[in-house]
């Protein structure tokens, strides 16, 4: 009998289930164990017949679902052990190297990575225990890993692309290829591009395997990724609020619903699932480092509390993250959190005077040179900060930094363009301190540019939205100019792109009442009560709607 054919038999016997092509195998990953009938905690359902040992199935469909929810560092232990148990497994040493590429987070391989992934993927081009659709696995990846390392990240992509079309026109049946497929066209995906033909693309892929499998982690992952823009949000609500179901314990899962709550401006979901999500993740990593789920969970969590005016649950969150104790997770996303959120505690509420001196390059202990488009948060902050105190010296110190952080970030290989986010962050700074100065013309053209390159970008997936978004900076400009109206249109403008955010209803909400609309003005204050029903510390924002 033909090895893989008995593999598929001993699949069978284990599983309960047959893996021809009308009727394949598959497997739900429970406690670390693809059983047929689930005990415990699940982390979703999979369908992945190999042709290696029977006994290293477990590790190998456990490992990509965690691939599929991106818990990286968990899933790569998995695949080592199943290339323990059979060294001649090539899809193995496929999955060892598919943990090193992260195609959707701010980050790029490194080039020890690139060379370790390089050495997997011979491995598992030579192993003999492979079928054509795990050899085509393999040299889908290998489209990634190829060339030296002056190929730049949006050509790995690119190939990487290329190599799951290939795939999936060699075995269209397969899920797993499928949702490759659909990664692979979100993390190629053109931000200019306003049909969002990839993302479209990506979601339809992802919903058919989600009808084929209703428990799939990565049909859930991606249609939420695919979706996460304010156009298409409310296409992966459903999703959003039914990821948990599939993996209840795993701290990105849990996260990952909030994308869409953030979008859709559902502040309380967002807050009950990145708690759930900051639970769920371990503090450390097995290495003793903190973990970038904790963090992520942490600092969408903080916007959240913002939104809805609980400053003092906002501030309990920075306490927390003031309290976590080195090493750190070398990542982004770590990196993010730290420079985010004491930005977005003093810039949300506009408490100027603590903007103006946030710290940069905070805490020791992260990589800071690596993320010169990180650092240029707080940098940003006390640029604005400096500005509305009156502070011109410090404020344009911080705008020259800013110019030298952009060119930095534009420089960085990375598929997504940090270099035009910084831009938006110094017109920003160069327009306030304009206007502050009494140049109220050139403070609004350049805070209008702010604006309009803001809205020809997306978000990327590591941040809730911008630490104070150029639109409704714009808005506060016109506002505090006398241009009600204009105020009014710029904030209602903002609101399409980030719904229920609190700053842009009240600022919507005064411009309708300094212009005279006490109708419309009273319905931004039932909205913006709405939001807010129980305001703490009694924050300065709610002020105008309680005079």
């Amino acid at each position: 009998m033909p090895r893989h054919v008995l593999v598929l038999f001993l699949m069978i016997t284990v599983l309960g289930s047959g893996c021809e092509r009308d009727q394949p195998a598959v497997a739900t990953v429970t406690n670390g164990v693809a059983e047929a009938e689930p005990e415990g905690r699940s982390l979703g359902t999979v369908e992945f017949p190999t042709s290696c040992d029977a006994a290293a199935q477990e590790y190998l469909e456990r490992g990509l679902v965690l691939l599929h929810h991106m818990t990286y560092a968990q899933a790569e232990p998995e695949f080592q052990k199943a290339a323990a148990i059979d060294p001649e497994c090539a899809i193995a040493y496929w999955g060892m190297a598919m943990t090193y590429v992260h195609p959707l987070w701010p980050d790029v391989v490194s080039e020890e990575k690139l060379r370790a992934g390089r050495e997997l993927l011979d491995k598992g081009t030579s192993a003999s225990h492979a079928s054509p659709r795990e050899r085509g696995y393999v040299a889908a990846l290998h489209a990634y890993y190829a060339g030296g390392p002056d190929r730049g990240e949006r050509e790995r992509l690119a190939g990487f692309l290329d190599g799951w079309i290939d795939v999936n026109e060699d075995h269209p049946p397969d899920p797993e290829a499928r949702l490759f497929y659909a990664l692979a066209l979100l993390a190629t995906a053109s931000p200019a591009d306003k049909s969002y033909a990839n993302r479209k693309q990506a979601g339809a892929i992802a919903e058919e395997v989600l009808a084929r499998i209703p428990q799939h982690p990565g049909a859930h992952h991606y249609i939420i990724h695919a979706y996460d823009i304010p156009a298409l949000a409310r296409d992966a609500l459903e999703v959003a609020r039914s990821y948990d179901d599939v993996a209840p314990e795993n701290s990105h899962a849990l996260h990952m619903t909030s994308h869409i709550f953030t979008r859709l401006g559902l502040w309380p979901e967002s807050i009950a699932f990145n708690e759930r999500a900051a639970e769920a993740a371990s503090e450390r990593t097995p290495t003793g480092e903190i973990s970038l789920h904790r963090l992520h969970a942490l600092d969408y969590l903080a916007y959240a509390y913002l939104q809805v005016a609980d400053d003092e649950a906002a501030e309990e969150v920075l306490s927390r993250i003031e309290a976590l104790e080195p090493p750190y997770q070398n990542h982004a996303a770590i990196a993010y959190s730290f420079a985010a959120v004491p930005a977005r505690l003093a810039l949300e509420r506009k408490d100027w005077r603590a903007a103006a001196t946030v710290p940069v390059r905070w805490p020791d202990g992260v990589s800071w040179d690596q993320y010169p488009h990180l650092v240029a948060i707080p940098v940003f902050a006390r640029a604005l900060g400096a500005a509305h105190t009156g502070d011109a010296a410090a404020a344009q110190a911080a705008i020259e930094e800013l110019a030298a952080l952009q060119e930095q970030a534009a420089a960085l290989d990375m598929a997504y363009d940090w270099g035009i986010q910084v831009a938006i962050q110094k017109t920003a700074a160069q327009a306030w301190l304009a206007y502050t100065q009494g140049d109220t013309g050139r403070g609004l053209e350049l805070m209008k540019q702010a604006a309009e390159m803001e809205a020809s970008t997306e978000k990327n997936p590591v941040t809730p939205g911008g630490v104070l978004p150029a639109r409704e900076l714009y808005g506060d400009m016109l506002l505090e100019a006398g241009r009600y109206q204009e105020a009014r249109e710029q904030y209602e403008t903002a609101l399409e792109r980030s719904p229920n955010r609190f700053n842009s209803v009240a600022g919507a909400g005064i411009a309708a009442r300094l212009g005279g609309d006490t109708e419309a003005a009273a319905a931004y204050e039932q909205k913006l009560l709405g939001i807010a029903p129980e305001p703490t510390g009694n924050p300065p924002r709610l002020a105008p709607f309680r005079g």
